[in-house]
């Protein structure tokens, strides 16, 4: 007597006619893997293909979420940043401006406090006075001893006189325009 395999594929099982040593499980077995279903053709997906597809859907789903995240924080963090690089060039501006006053001022008020009154200088005070007496930058800055090209960046605020100019400024604000005109001419 033959054994009939229960389990697996059986090539055989083909070929032979159908109620022949074959027991009703094998058979629908059979009508199965050659795709029919009591008369009724079905198209059954793929279940491995189907998972895959889902599994694919779902990570996406996840991926698009993570990433709208993460782009939400990197304009939060970009827009830290440039925060931050304005803050540092206003400290740097003002670093350099404290350079440049500090460092040149510092040692001429030091001086004219041992020998008398300390000067002040204002860009609009100096701009006014020339104004007043009715000179150009060049006139004064014959009558000061200086370059015109320093009268203009002493009046923009560019730069500050030194304590010897700032003493020639001052006798300047006590001039007026015919004594002005007189040193001028000598």
């Amino acid at each position: 007597m033959e054994v009939l395999q229960t389990s697996g594929y059986d090539p055989a099982a083909k070929m032979r006619p159908v109620g022949a040593h074959q027991t009703r499980g094998e058979t629908r077995r059979t009508n199965r893997a050659a795709g029919v279903n009591r008369g009724i053709e079905t198209n059954m997906p793929n279940i491995g293909t189907v998972l895959k597809q889902e599994i694919a859907r779902i990570a996406r789903k996840e991926q698009k979420g993570e990433l709208q995240q993460l782009k939400k924080t990197v304009a939060q963090y970009r827009g830290q940043i440039a925060q931050l690089k304005r803050r540092l060039q206003t400290l740097e501006q003002q670093m350099r401006r404290q350079g440049r006053g500090g460092g040149r001022s510092a040692a001429p008020v030091q001086a004219e406090d041992d020998e008398g009154p300390q000067l002040r200088f204002s860009a609009k005070g100096l701009a006014a006075q020339r104004k007043r007496l009715g000179l150009s930058a060049a006139s004064v800055a014959k009558i000061l001893g200086v370059s015109a090209l320093s009268v203009y960046k002493w009046e923009s605020g560019k730069t500050r006189p030194r304590a010897r100019q700032l003493e020639a400024i001052s006798s300047l604000r006590k001039m007026g325009k015919r004594e002005a005109i007189a040193k001028l001419a000598a």
